[in-house]
């Protein structure tokens, strides 16, 4: 429909920085825009790819962002410690999305998703640099959060349906 203008190499940082503005104004779509464009110059950049799982992670509460997408985004990331730190990132954020819509079953999906953040934060502890203890401190949030809640709890097997395959 409209061909994008293209960025130019030397306006990457500058454009990176404006993203994390937009991401601090809570306006995730335009730094989502932001990722993109320098992904297209620059698709290997480690900063726009976690920019943009970021911005689409952001947008999770609001019914919007690619779970998918982000998730393709973690294999390009070249760090393994960074893989399993936003790994734990998107199923925090999906959790925290499921937790505040209060539908049905949306308590027994946000504890797995916890439980699933929380195992990728354990895997990026063991991981992490010298000093860096982000993958911690989000661990103790999600377990902060089930421990306050107690409507966050697994779903109980007696209430699971099978469903026959045919």
């Amino acid at each position: 429909m409209f061909d994008l203008k293209p960025l130019s190499p030397k306006a990457v940082p500058r454009a990176l920085e404006k993203a994390e503005r937009y991401r601090l104004l809570n306006e995730p779509m335009e730094a989502e825009s932001i990722a993109h464009d320098v992904l297209a110059l620059d698709p290997a950049n480690q900063k726009a790819l976690i920019m943009l799982l970021l911005a689409l992670t952001d947008q999770f509460a609001a019914g919007r962002g690619d779970t998918a997408e982000a998730r393709a985004l973690l294999p390009r990331l070249e760090d393994a410690y960074q893989r399993s730190y936003y790994a734990g990132i998107i199923c925090e954020r999906r959790a925290k999305a499921h937790y505040e819509r209060s539908s049905p079953g949306s308590n027994f999906m946000a504890y797995d998703l916890f439980r699933q953040a929380m195992d990728w934060y354990e895997k990026a502890e063991a991981l992490r640099p010298p000093g860096n203890d982000d993958a911690l401190l989000r661990w103790n949030t999600c377990a902060r959060i089930l421990a306050r809640d107690s409507d966050l709890r697994p779903e109980p097997q007696e209430d699971r349906v099978e469903l026959p395959l045919e």
